[in-house]
């Protein structure tokens, strides 16, 4: 069998999976970052042994990263990308769909190969236009705009295994049916999934690889999502898989690329990093002072990963980073489709590694220019869209969608006498966090409910109360801003906890104690108080512990409310699944969200009072 039909053999899943058994779980430890300072934006070249040009292969690599469903331009101060001290609107399938044309055209007049691909969170959290319909338009707008291959991210996890799997192959849904009266026929690229392992196979769900030939040359792809899923997903459909360690997974994959002669190696990858702060803000493709967890990662690759498109941090980012052995280029586009990685390469043919690799971050520009480098607005000060780069066939398939959710999306639910914000005190509580905790307080008080408790990472919206050009006034809030708060179908549970139990469960906010990653302030209701102290001693933090007043007795009962995200130990609260007696309340967590909004309207932003910290 010669080698090209041994590679497409390889990127079958079925010969893939026989080449690895379980993955281990453990990373090795790693060695301290290198300065931030050493890390800069990015051309790598690199010495293959083969300078001579017409032993080059020239391909052009466009991504994106954390779509998360937003068919529209994302509303409110998310509608711009701030960069290099400037905004710029942004965002829209249909005008990503144009930059991915334009980029590709661009890159074949220079005799350059484009492969488009992602690194996770296409779907999930998303608006009601796609997630009313299960994410099913999201994945048929990404067939549209050519993506060829993708890493799974964790919110690719939030309907569970089996419906991400559906989304890669196809069907109706198993409950809703097909819901537009379409058949649902799958994701035409390729869903990568290396270190997301089945328990009883030691197998990944997924492709743990793909290969694509570029001028002859193979290039691998290994696809991957952050180890720490598991904690950030309802364990509920997850319950049959474990994520492996990044760096392990990635490597042993990498071998096995490399036992098939596959050299130029590229790894998606759903975790990233951050720029530091500065002013003017860093610019899209800038690696100022930059963290986060993606640089360890790194560190410990095999050099033939000589490009790394990661995710997670919803950052823009391009730089150059230490490798095991060498040096990767690392890739962030941001999130919600306003930015594109334009990553032009080469590989030598006779070594089939890369030569070189050069990354910028293009903005996906939606707005009219007023000719003196600003934007227009309408009289509302929305930005007005620029029909010239909107890509039709893009904008035929959501407006399809658009128009079936529009009765439902444009539904006012209630009235509020202003913004409220998700932003924290120092104490870690949010106006909208308050709220949030009382609607489903009130949801559940006949269940006996005495307190709310709420993930802040749950509420991925602000609620904005401007006026929408011919939709609702001033203060009025529809269904569908309520879904982009609350977007991911929770149901709203109640439990019995002891005052010990719960006292253990807000102890368990933070980082390290009783295996919590991070530290993640709960959002609380009204009449429910405490203090916590930063420099008390782990499992201490936590005290003046009162319902309406009355201190909360440690062998004392109490009827607890949390969506089942967190019931089942979700963001790290595993010790709340040591509740008893559980309720389910009817319908979802963004019900309990607008009929608090109808029955309280006017609904003022919260005191955020309920929780005070000392030093």
């Amino acid at each position: 069998m010669d080698r090209r039909r041994v590679l497409r053999h390889l990127a079958a899943p079925a010969l893939a999976f026989a080449l690895v058994t379980t993955l281990p779980a453990a990373r090795p430890a790693v060695a301290p970052a290198d300065s931030p300072a050493e890390f800069k934006p990015v051309t790598v070249a690199y010495q293959t042994g083969h300078g001579a040009k017409n032993n080059v292969v020239k391909g052009q690599f466009l991504s994106y990263n954390d779509f998360h469903g937003a068919i529209d331009p994302p509303g409110g101060s998310g509608a711009v990308v701030n960069a290099s001290g400037t905004s710029t609107p942004a965002g829209g399938v249909e005008y990503l769909a144009t930059y991915l044309k334009k980029l590709r055209a661009e890159a074949k007049s220079q005799g350059r190969q484009t492969l488009t691909v992602g690194a996770g969170d296409l779907i999930g959290a998303s608006p009601l236009v796609s997630a009313a319909f299960h994410d099913e338009p999201t994945i048929e707008l990404m067939n549209e705009v050519g993506l060829q291959v993708t890493s799974v991210g964790n919110h690719e996890f939030d309907e569970g295994v089996d419906e991400l799997k559906r989304m890669q192959r196809g069907g109706c849904h198993p409950v809703d049916g097909c819901q537009d009266g379409d058949p649902f026929r799958g994701a035409k690229f390729t869903y990568l999934a290396a270190n997301t392992i089945n328990n009883k196979t030691g197998l990944p769900i997924l492709p743990p690889i793909d290969i694509k030939l570029v001028g002859g040359v193979p290039v691998g792809f290994i696809g991957m999502t952050l180890e720490g899923t598991a904690s950030i997903v309802n364990p509920a459909g997850i319950k049959n898989v474990h994520f492996a360690d990044e760096v392990k997974t990635a490597n042993t994959w990498s071998n096995v690329l490399k036992l098939f002669g596959v050299k130029a190696q590229v790894l998606l990858i759903h975790e990233g990093g951050v720029q530091g702060s500065a002013t003017p803000t860093p610019g899209v493709s800038d690696c100022y002072n930059f963290s986060g967890p993606i640089i360890d990662i790194v560190k410990g690759l095999n050099p033939e990963i000589g490009l790394v498109v990661s995710g997670h941090t919803h950052r823009f980012y391009t730089c150059s980073l230490p490798n095991a052995k060498g040096t990767s280029v690392v890739t962030s586009a941001g999130t919600n489709g306003q930015v594109i990685s334009d990553i032009d390469y080469s590989i030598d043919k006779r070594s089939g590694r890369f030569s070189e690799i050069t990354a910028r971050n293009v903005i996906v520009e939606n707005g009219v220019s007023d000719g003196a480098g600003g934007w227009l607005k309408d009289a509302s000060g929305v930005y007005l869209k620029n029909p010239a780069t909107v890509d039709k066939n893009a904008k035929k398939i959501a407006d399809k969608y658009r128009t079936a959710v529009a009765p439902i999306a444009n539904r006012v639910v209630g009235r509020v006498t202003g913004d409220i914000t998700r932003v924290n005190t120092a104490a870690g509580e949010s106006q909208l966090g308050d709220v949030i905790a009382d609607a489903q307080l009130a949801r559940t008080v006949g269940d006996g409910a005495q307190l709310a408790l709420m993930n802040p990472g749950g509420i991925r919206a602000d609620i904005d109360a401007e006026a929408t050009p011919g939709g609702e006034a001033v203060g009025e809030i529809t269904y569908g801003e309520a879904f982009t708060i609350q977007p991911f179908n929770n149901l709203v549970v109640t439990q019995t906890l002891t005052g010990a139990q719960l006292k253990d469960v807000l102890e368990q906010q933070f980082t390290g104690y009783q295996g919590q990653t991070t530290t993640k302030i709960l959002q609380v209701s009204n009449g429910f108080t405490y203090t916590w102290s930063a420099s008390a001693p782990l499992g201490s933090k936590i005290s003046n512990l009162a319902l309406n007043g009355t201190p909360i007795d440690p062998a004392t009962s109490y009827r607890v409310t949390t969506n089942d995200f967190l019931a089942n130990g979700g963001d790290g609260f595993t010790l709340l699944t040591g509740g008893t007696d559980r309720t389910t309340a009817p319908g979802f967590d963004v019900d309990a969200l607008t009929a608090y909004l109808g029955s309280n309207s006017p609904v003022a932003p919260g005191p955020a009072d309920r929780i005070t910290t000392i030093a």
